[in-house]
């Protein structure tokens, strides 16, 4: 494209944006255009500063203002073992790892390459089943988080199994299919993901954490295998330890050929199914926008990328803080019920800010009625109703916003009605 014919899109852009009452700044836009344009030898940077790493276009929307706060909560959710066999490097990845650009992210999204040296598979499976057991009992409570539960293993319907905290210490899942072995379960362990509910204490504030664990193993004549079947791409990622780039290039430097345009292809997957059958279109914009950008539509790129700063963008955020304030008071729960009031009233805040009329009203009062559900710390239906129609008030508003705001696109609009063109099966 002519310099322009670039400086008529970016008007055009820029134009759209104030027409719907987005913020967007053009100095800003243009850098962030030029800088993903660029050609380059090297596709992953390193930030000396920062002491952080990860693919070029995934550090240009990365701030390491919270750092601490990621690296602090990376302890937790971290999978280690012995040294002489295991090695790891922890990224950030979703909305964590786009911090410049979203000022309201969801929950505190981990991805961590955890490679397995061993004599045979078994033997790394065997690792991994222990490793991983290791870590959710020495971190099952504490005063800042709470394990919630661990994915490891295959269905007999190809989905993955979930592991609560009594089933790995007992070593057994009991199933519709009847009883599975922690250790068996470690020989396909399919796609392993921990999750915790965490909070923090001088900002009162809790959070979901989840890491997603791509699992390899090294033989002795230094081949790789993902243990899964498949070795995840690195295009949404920032590490948070420089030390661990020769863990990451010796691993990475198995990815398959074509891993961008199979990472495309599976985030449009992720789109189809939030355009259709799981209707959100926050969780659509998110995908779209790495889609745009690692596929060369960096116009539609910038449009979007300014959504994520916008006030009303702050109810996605409020949208998944009701599942942590579920998750923070279940029955056993350690995160201090105070820290759960502080929340419940900063999200009645945030709602405030974001919103007025009948649509604040209708908001506000959902979460205080799902708090003061939440108060006995029991299960039950009357739990289950609170949690669902706070969030079923708020995600109407969140769809409503980035819908308006996609379709006034031409060329976002015509996107969305391709994917919807093609219902997903999944």
């Amino acid at each position: 494209m002519s310099t322009d014919a670039a400086a008529s899109e970016i008007q055009r852009i820029i134009e759209s944006a104030q027409r719907l009452g987005v913020s967007l700044d053009e100095a800003d836009t243009v850098a962030w255009l030029a800088a993903i344009a660029a050609q380059t030898d090297d596709d992953v940077t390193v930030d000396v500063n920062s002491g952080t790493f990860g693919h070029r276009v995934a550090m240009l929307d990365f701030s390491p203002k919270d750092l601490a706060r990621f690296r602090t909560i990376g302890a937790i959710v971290e999978l280690t073992g012995d040294p002489e066999t295991t090695e790891g490097a922890l990224a950030l990845s979703g909305s964590a790892a786009q911090s410049k650009i979203q000022s309201f992210p969801g929950d505190a999204d981990f991805f961590q390459r955890f490679n397995i040296k061993a004599a045979t598979r078994e033997a790394a499976c065997a690792i991994l089943a222990t490793s991983l057991r290791d870590k959710a009992l020495a971190f099952a409570r504490g005063a800042t988080y709470q394990f919630l539960e661990a994915k490891l293993g295959s269905a007999p319907t190809g989905g993955p199994l979930t592991w609560t905290l009594a089933d790995i210490e007992a070593g057994i899942l009991h199933t519709p299919d009847g009883e599975v072995r922690w250790a068996d379960a470690a020989l396909d362990p399919g796609w392993v993901k921990v999750d915790w509910v965490v909070t923090d204490p001088e900002r009162g504030k809790l959070s979901n954490a989840s890491n997603v664990i791509d699992v390899t193993w090294e033989a002795p004549d230094g081949s790789i295998t993902a243990l899964d079947g498949y070795l995840d791409t690195y295009f949404q990622e920032v590490y948070l330890d420089a030390e661990e780039v020769p863990t990451f290039t010796k691993v990475v430097a198995h990815v398959s050929d074509d891993a961008l345009d199979s990472y495309v292809e599976q985030l449009e997957k992720e789109v189809r199914k939030y355009l259709t059958k799981h209707l959100n279109y926050g969780k659509a914009a998110k995908r779209m926008y790495n889609v745009f950008r690692l596929s060369g539509r960096h116009y539609d790129a910038a449009f979007v990328r300014g959504l994520f700063d916008e006030p009303a963008t702050i109810l996605y955020q409020v949208w998944s803080l009701i599942v942590t304030l579920d998750n923070a008071t279940q029955p056993g729960s350690a995160i201090p019920i105070d820290d759960v009031r502080r929340q419940a009233d900063a999200l009645v805040l945030d709602v405030v800010k974001a919103l007025d009329g009948p649509a604040e009203e209708e908001i506000v009062g959902a979460i205080q009625e799902l708090a003061r559900t939440l108060e006995s710390q029991e299960p039950g239906e009357a739990r289950t109703a609170a949690v669902e129609g706070a969030q079923a008030r708020v995600i109407n508003l969140v769809n409503t916003f980035f819908h308006d705001k996609l379709v006034a696109l031409p060329t976002i609009e015509e996107y969305i009605q391709t994917m919807q063109a093609e219902p997903t099966t999944a």
